[in-house]
């Protein structure tokens, strides 16, 4: 029964062994996958800006060619950007609440003791 018992431990031994292995290559691939969409994230990031600005330059030209002075035509541009950038803004800080896990929180407080309407008799 002792060898029984030994060779059980021993498998034990190397399944966790095991697993131990495939949970530290799992992370070096997750390490590397979010190395990647952060890059590849911060590239998008600067061609969205690019073709943003361009389209704005794009709406500017056509306010000129409209008869607008250029000085209300880039006006119009920098009240638009501000304006999307408030909403924005207001976006974020209404789905910031639900980073601290609120729900999760909720469930993890201690419930109140509940009394009874029946008195102790």
């Amino acid at each position: 029964m002792l060898e029984d018992i030994q060779s059980l431990w021993d498998e034990l031994q190397g399944l966790s062994h095991e697993r131990f292995r495939l949970v530290g290559l799992e992370i070096r691939r997750a390490g590397q996958s979010l190395v990647t969409m952060v890059v590849a994230g911060a590239m998008l990031a600067l061609l969205l800006s690019a073709a943003w600005l361009g389209l704005l330059a794009a709406a500017v030209q056509w306010q000129l060619e409209n008869g607008l002075p250029a000085s209300s035509a880039i006006l119009i541009a920098v009240a638009f950007n501000l304006l999307l950038a408030l909403m924005l803004c207001g976006l974020i800080r209404r789905r910031s609440r639900y980073l601290q896990f609120p729900a999760t929180l909720r469930s993890l407080e201690p419930r109140p003791k509940q009394r009874s309407n029946q008195e102790p008799r």
